[in-house]
Parts: structure tokens; C-alpha cells; sequence
């Protein structure tokens, strides 16, 4: 058994080749697009690793590839916590300890020798909206851009050392529903008629403008929570960028105030509805013709909020349910989509997992955010519930 750094085409097919093995026949699990992996291991692509370092590795036991990981440093997010912390992502192993422990220990050292001092994963070297997280709980189809495992990956994290820094809670809203609970609704309706306030989607013709409110609210909204990590504006240009073939400008909704930035959702539709009908996770000719076929209109009947803030000095005036008003409007002006997935709510954000509840949200997945101090004898934190 010996670990191989991905440096040449030969390992670097090996590392994308792995998982379509591990989840062979698994009806849950879509791969993730080859491209979209690479761009987040580019600095050229991923302004996020500018100034940092990345590195990928798998491992071969009689010429079969058993397991793959990479571990990077982002420069916001390793100054974010009380010692640098390094990420490790992409993992993923055969049921075999011996391997796992491989993995985690080169990653480990290429951290420590980088100077740092903790590892958190499995993520990735950029925003929280896309592959964060180890999932251990929701038994339902995969949608784009949440991590699926195998439930004996927790065991590997579990036994080498990893803690739950934070738990990740991705809710389901059935906007169709009979159910949903009529006074939330009709409180949100109320606050949604308010004079004051205005609502706007985003257009691409204005996404300089849109861009600026969007961080402008995250910082406000976030900045006061213990680990927050400023946006950097070239992050969601890029992701924009990526996104325009199948983004729909109506599903990124922002509240104003008298004219002042005060929240926002940013909501996709469920790609992997189209991608899970490709034939691997190469954007090849036929898999783009393949794409181009089946992503027809109304083919996707799900969508994923990927991210939501709201101002802290309107928190308390109802204005987080007229945005899940504005959702539900928008929603039924496009039937044929069905479900909203709410992914992800940490456990420290109690406020916001109250309101999905109030609005008649279930929860049915569950990720861990996971953290490994080098120094054992360190005292580990969990992540700080967000105060009122």
C-alpha cells in the first residue's frame, strides 16, 4: 500500500475515478462534475486559495485505487479560529482504518509543516455553500453541490480523532403542501405588504450591484458570529460565472429598507436531477449533449437554498418571513417545481432553525462539520451558539 501525491494525469484520472467505485449501484449518490472540483483546486479559478496551498493524494494497494484526499489552506478561513486551521476535503476511502489513517495523516503533516494546527473537514477550499460536511443522516436522493457518504465514513473520522465542531441540518419545505402552517404564513404575508420595504431579484445585467449588497448583508449579518469569514466579491463572481448555464436569476431575491440592504436568499435548482443522467463526471462531448437534452425546461422540480441573511437590526421584525414569502410566491409561479431543500443551518444558529420549523420545514438531513487539533492535550471548542 503506498500513497501517491496527484501530480500527473495518471493519478489525477485515479482521483476522479475512486468514487464512482465506492458508490457503485448507490441510487442516492450523483458525482460531482470533474470541472467544478479542478476550479476549486486552481488559483487561477478559486480566488479563495490565492496566497494559500493545496495538495491531493491517493492511495493504491495492488495497483486499486483504496482511497483519495486533499487538504488545503485558505487564507480567511485559517486565521478565523483560535489557532490556523487547515481544511481537508475530497475524502474518501474503502472500509478499511489502515487506509483512512494514511489519508489523514499525510494531510495532517502537509498542514502542520504549512503551520497549522488543526485540520476541519471534510470541505472545501472555499464557501460553505458546496461540499461542507459529513453526512451522516437523511436517506434521500443527493442534491447539488451536499456531500453524500457511505455511513461507515463517520466511523473512520470518529476513530482516528476528529470532534463535531458543528452539526449541519438541511431542511425540506414542500411548497405544494396543504400543511404548511396558516399563521406563519399569513404573519409573513402581513410583514411582506409593510410600507418600507421593496424587493428586488437579481439580474446579471446588475451583478455588480447585486454582488455588493449581497456581502454588505452577509457582513452585517454574520460578522458578529465567532468564527465569521468575510466574502471575498471575487468568490461570488466566480461562482455566478459557473452558475450562469443554469442559474435562474428569480431564485436570488434581496429586501430593502427604505432603499438600505436589509436580507437576501440565494436559492438553485437541483442540477444533479440532469447530472445524475451523465455518464461519468467528465464534461466530454456526450455528456455535454446529454446535458444540453435533458435540461429542458421543467425537467428539474427541486431547488436548494444554498444561503440566507438578514440584517441584525431587522432580525426581530418578522422580515425573515417575508423572505420566506417571497420564496413561496416565486415558487408557485414556476409549479412544476415542487420542493425547496434549505441546506445547510448550523446547530449554533437556534434562531434560524426556529423559523424553518415555524414556517413548516422538516428536517431530513443531517452533515458534521469535524475538527482534529494536532495538539491533543488542547482543549476543543464547539462552535458558539449565535446570541440574539
Amino acid at each position: 500500500m503506498q500513497i501517491l501525491e496527484v501530480n500527473d494525469n495518471e493519478s489525477l484520472d485515479r482521483f476522479h475515478e475512486l468514487p464512482g467505485m465506492i458508490y457503485r449501484n448507490d441510487p442516492n449518490y450523483v458525482e460531482v462534475l470533474r470541472p467544478l472540483i479542478e476550479n476549486g483546486f486552481n488559483r487561477n479559478t478559486n480566488a479563495a486559495l490565492a496566497g494559500g496551498h493545496a495538495c491531493r493524494w491517493i492511495v493504491v494497494n495492488n495497483n486499486h485505487t483504496v482511497g483519495r484526499i486533499g487538504a488545503f489552506i485558505v487564507r480567511n478561513y485559517t486565521s478565523s479560529y483560535d489557532q490556523p486551521t487547515g481544511g481537508i476535503g475530497f475524502f474518501e476511502c474503502i472500509d478499511d482504518q489502515q487506509v483512512a489513517n494514511l489519508l489523514f495523516d499525510t494531510a495532517k503533516d502537509f498542514l502542520a509543516k504549512n503551520g497549522m494546527e488543526a485540520m476541519d473537514g471534510p470541505i472545501n477550499p472555499g464557501e460553505n455553500f458546496f461540499n461542507w460536511g459529513l453526512h451522516i443522516h437523511g436517506d434521500m436522493k443527493q442534491t447539488f453541490g451536499m456531500q453524500y457518504h457511505k455511513p461507515y465514513y463517520r466511523k473512520l473520522f470518529d476513530t482516528y480523532g476528529f470532534q463535531t465542531l458543528y452539526e449541519q441540518y438541511s431542511y425540506r419545505l414542500d411548497i405544494t403542501s396543504r400543511y404548511l402552517p396558516e399563521r406563519f404564513w399569513k404573519i409573513a404575508a402581513w410583514v411582506h405588504r409593510k410600507p418600507g420595504y421593496t424587493y428586488e431579484h437579481f439580474t446579471f445585467g446588475d451583478q455588480d450591484k447585486y454582488i455588493t449588497d449581497f456581502i454588505d448583508i452577509h457582513e452585517k449579518a454574520w460578522s458578529h458570529h465567532a468564527n465569521y469569514k468575510r466574502i471575498d466579491p471575487e468568490e461570488i463572481r466566480t461562482l455566478l460565472k459557473d452558475a450562469k448555464p443554469f442559474l435562474v436569476e428569480e431564485f436570488i431575491w434581496y429586501a430593502y429598507r427604505d432603499g438600505e440592504p436589509a436580507a437576501f436568499f440565494m436559492m438553485i435548482p437541483d442540477m444533479n436531477q440532469v447530472i445524475r443522467r451523465l455518464k461519468g463526471n467528465r464534461l466530454n462531448l456526450a455528456n455535454l449533449v446529454r446535458l444540453f437534452l435533458y435540461n429542458r425546461p421543467k425537467a428539474i422540480n427541486r431547488a436548494r437554498v444554498i444561503v440566507m441573511g438578514v440584517v441584525p437590526k431587522y432580525q426581530k421584525s418578522g422580515l425573515e418571513s417575508a423572505i420566506f414569502y417571497q420564496l413561496k410566491e416565486m415558487m408557485e409561479s414556476k409549479p412544476w417545481y415542487r420542493d425547496v431543500e434549505i441546506s445547510w443551518v448550523g446547530d449554533f444558529n437556534p434562531k434560524m432553525i426556529s423559523i424553518l420549523e415555524a414556517a413548516g420545514a422538516g428536517h431530513v438531513i443531517t452533515h458534521l462539520t469535524l475538527r482534529y487539533l494536532f495538539d491533543r492535550t488542547r482543549k476543543f471548542k464547539r462552535a458558539p451558539i449565535i446570541k440574539d
